[in-house]
């Protein structure tokens, strides 16, 4: 028997952390890993791994697809990691592991510049025209099983899995900012939402500080915004670039809460990590955030000011409540403005 591990679209994200460590530990196994071009490893691979790399390309794609069909023999496990399963039949044990929830339900993709919302349409009709009941598949939370099942009636299994690392706060260095969020540019992960609540904040003379992971080249737009709404307000948010695993932990050990506005998410992996560094987690009072974690504060994601009173209540500035007036009192008060 051969583990195939098709992921020739995966080299990024929370797609990337899931996926080297998951090559890793096939340590021993005959395996296959049909991998993306763009994937970059920072160790070699066990020598029981055949590695076959993908151009990121349509034509690149096919062939990887023809690959794949070419290779799985009877008895053979195929591991789909990037969410499709094969786009020809194979002889082998098919198994997905499906990870993007923008490729099943009712989702607004207007939200994406045209080029992704062409590929997740594309994706979204391949998944759809190439699931099988026969086919095993996995997802990470309790909440994507049920969506899928309501939209396709295919019952997948919830099967997370972490890397293996050491997340502790021993030899936790000085705190350097106040909160974190760890995550890529994507519309959903709604930075420009949290921006807008660090504006609130600095109005009312807050500053807290925020430290950012976008990339300054995939997500030069957002970046440039955020930069621009930084000089402009004076906030302390600061874009320290996605880095390495090491880099991403020690960010961790140098925060004082994790905020994650995502309004999205197939399971939040730093919601995890940052629950494991036991930190405090600030995020959106959506289902996704409850399947893995218990946030010490919860916002509407939606609402910049509900972010921002949220930020305050962990703050401990908790703002007053409203206090009506009476009806004599509010007619004290038109009648003197009347006059």
């Amino acid at each position: 028997m051969t583990f195939i591990i098709h992921a020739p679209n995966v080299h990024q994200g929370g797609g990337r952390a899931l996926l080297v460590p998951l090559l890793d530990a096939v340590n021993g196994l005959p395996c296959i890993a049909i991998l993306d071009a763009r994937l970059s490893l920072q160790t070699a691979l066990p020598s029981s791994t055949v590695v076959m790399r993908v151009p990121p390309t349509l034509v690149g794609r096919l062939v990887g697809e023809w690959r794949l069909s070419r290779l799985a023999m009877t008895g053979d496990v195929v591991l789909c990691f990037g969410n499709l399963p094969p786009l020809f039949g194979n002889a082998g044990c098919v198994q997905v592991f499906l990870q993007n929830r923008f490729l099943f339900g009712k989702r607004d993709l207007t939200v994406f510049g045209w080029r992704t919302r062409l590929r997740l349409q594309l994706e979204r009709f391949w998944l759809g025209y190439r699931l099988k009941n026969t086919m095993r598949v996995f997802v990470q939370t309790p909440t994507m099983a049920r969506e899928l099942a309501m939209d396709s009636g295919i019952q997948a299994r919830v099967l997370p899995f972490l890397p293996v690392a050491s997340f502790s706060k021993s030899g936790r260095t000085p705190r350097r900012f106040d909160f974190i969020y760890v995550a890529s540019g994507e519309p959903h992960k709604n930075h420009r939402n949290l921006v807008e609540a660090w504006k609130i904040l600095a109005m009312e003379g807050l500053y807290p500080t925020l430290s950012l992971t976008l990339d300054h080249e995939e997500d030069r737009c957002l970046v440039s915004w955020i930069e621009l709404q930084v000089r402009s307000n004076h906030l302390q948010i600061e874009n320290v670039g996605p880095g390495s695993r090491e880099d991403v932990d020690q960010l961790y050990r140098e925060s004082g809460a994790l905020i994650y506005p995502s309004t999205l998410e197939s399971f939040g992996l730093p919601l995890l990590e940052a629950a494991a560094m036991k930190l405090p987690i600030l995020a959106a009072e959506l289902d996704y955030v409850r399947d893995v974690s218990v946030p010490v504060q919860t916002f509407d994601p939606g609402s910049p000011v509900s972010i921002a009173r949220a930020v305050k209540r962990h703050l401990g500035m908790g703002e007053p409540s409203l206090l009506p007036m009476s009806p004599a009192a509010f007619l004290q008060v038109v009648r003197v403005m009347d006059q």
